[in-house]
């Protein structure tokens, strides 16, 4: 029997640097997107973390934002 590593899925639920490091953006960017309302978050107790969903949506608005000018 040989241990093979289970696969890993992606996180649903990422801290706001982890989101900001998909992203390739600095901390403070990340934050300045969610205070103006472009990414979404949630809160888990106390904590505040960003959907991987909410990251695909972003980046999907602004791949149709740059293709109508």
């Amino acid at each position: 029997m040989t241990n093979t590593p289970e696969p890993t899925t992606p996180a649903t639920l990422l801290t706001v640097e982890a989101a900001a490091a998909q992203l390739s953006i600095g901390r403070t960017t990340m934050y300045a997107l969610i205070r103006d309302g472009k990414i979404q978050t949630v809160r888990v107790g106390h904590l505040r973390r960003v959907p991987a969903t909410a990251l695909d949506a972003y980046i999907a608005r602004l791949a149709a934002d740059q293709q109508k000018t």
